[in-house]
Parts: C-alpha cells; structure tokens; sequence
C-alpha cells in the first residue's frame, strides 16, 4: 500500500480550518429537494356521497385594516450631529429615536473611516452597554476573524437604538429613521458596508425586499458606499446552511471591493 503523503496536505488542512473558524462546518447545496409529496387529490374510495347537502353560506367578507398613516419626523433637527462622537451622544440622548426613550439604548462601537461596517437591525437583547454582546455577537467575531480583520478595523452600529423584535422597518423609516441611518453611515465614512438583514433596506434609503442581491451601494449626500447585503445574523445562526451562501457572496465580493 502507497503511504506516501497526500499532496498539499498541509494546505488542505489550512483550508478545512478556515472554513470551520468562519462557521461553516456542514457541506450544503443549491439543487432544491422534494421533501413534501403532493397529496392525492382523488377522493377516498369507501366516502359515501351525502345526502340532500346543501351549500355552505359563505363568509362574510372582512375589510382589511389599514395601516396608521405615519407622520414624518425631522429627528436629525436644525443642528445635525457632525462628528462620530456626536452621533453618539445624539443616538443615546434624543427623545425621538423610538418610542421608548433614552434608556436603555445601545450605542454603536468602533472609529471613523474604518475597513468596514457592519451594520444590523438592532441590538441583541441582552445587550447592554456594548452593541452584539451575546452569541450573534460570537458568531460575528469568529466570520471576522476569518475574513482576517482586527476588530479595530471595524465600525459596528446597529439602525434601531434598542433591541426591536418584529420592527416594522418601513413605518420607522417612513417617520424619519432613514435619514439618521443615512447620516451615521456618512459621519463614520467606513471603505464599505457590511448590511447583516434585508429588513434594513427601507432604513437605507431601498425596498423592503428577500433578494440579497439586490443592495449594491448605499447613496449618500455627494458620495456612495459599497455595500454587501446578507441574511441577519440570527438567520445565519439558526440555519447553518445560509452561512456556506454568505461565505460564496463574500468572497466574490470583497475581492472586488476591500
């Protein structure tokens, strides 16, 4: 039996690390599976017609609800924060940023012209003072560890200022959030964006939308950032097969753009 060593063994054990440090450690495809089988629509053989039957009343119909009409806000104000440090008092302090307060908000992290920012919908839930504290936050670090950053290369800020499940991203942009995350992005100036969930798109100025392609450059006053629209992290952690079609996305992309 031939015992020599396999070729590029050092190599393709580097490989295999990188990929389990970035959390990758299934093998999943594309091709779609017919897990569900149609049911048969032919009727029972042993049912026995009823007798006499007669048609059912139909329903009333129900009117829709309508949603409120949402009152746009100018939540940056006549003096608009102009430095990242600003921004941040302003993002703890104003009144109007949701419909909660002050307390309890999050602030992001991280310097002006960074490498990249990553930004997310909206604090974990258990986060306090520092922003992805909890296990989406663990997941984070290890993919930016294996895309080979330092976290002093990276600017982290979420578009809602405290933990939001189920936010209606549309309505809060529609009443004047969209320009705050408009201006935060302005005012860190990172290389690119990193947008982790599709709900953000209506605070960025696009559509609500599922396509992950469809986010190319976020529009500023003057300028464009290239982004990068993926699944949340919660997505990314709660189906692992979505991370091996993050990792093919990022990779194509940050070769073009970093």
């Amino acid at each position: 039996m031939d015992t020599s060593p396999t070729p590029y063994k050092d190599e393709l054990a580097s490989a295999f690390s990188w990929w389990r440090d970035a959390g990758v450690d299934q093998d999943f495809t594309d091709d779609a599976t017919a897990w569900l089988v149609e049911e048969d629509a032919r009727p029972a053989l042993d049912a026995e017609p009823e007798a006499h039957s007669v048609p059912a009343k139909p329903a009333p119909a129900q009117s829709v609800p309508q949603s409120p009409k949402v009152e746009r806000v100018d939540l940056l104000g006549s003096s608009p924060p102009e430095t990242l440090e600003a921004f941040r008092e302003f993002w703890m302090e104003a009144p109007g940023l949701d419909a909660i307060g002050p307390r309890g908000r999050v602030p992001p992290r991280g310097g002006p012209n960074a490498q990249l920012m990553v930004l997310v919908t909206d604090p974990e839930q258990g986060d306090r003072d520092r922003l992805l504290s909890g296990p989406q936050g663990e997941l984070l670090d290890a993919m930016l560890r294996a895309m080979g950053f330092e976290e002093g290369q990276i600017y982290f800020a979420s578009a809602l200022p405290r933990h939001t499940p189920m936010a209606d991203t549309p309505a809060i942009a529609a009443g004047g959030m969209d320009v705050v995350t408009l201006h935060h992005i302005a005012l860190a100036q990172p290389k690119a964006v990193l947008v982790m969930g599709t709900n953000i798109l209506p605070l960025i100025g696009g559509i609500s939308t599922k396509d992950p392609q469809s986010l190319r450059e976020i529009n500023l006053t003057g300028s464009s950032k290239p982004a990068l629209l993926t699944d949340g992290l919660d997505s990314l952690t709660a189906m692992p097969r979505l991370k091996a079609r993050f990792w093919r996305r990022w990779i194509e992309w940050s070769a073009e753009v970093l």
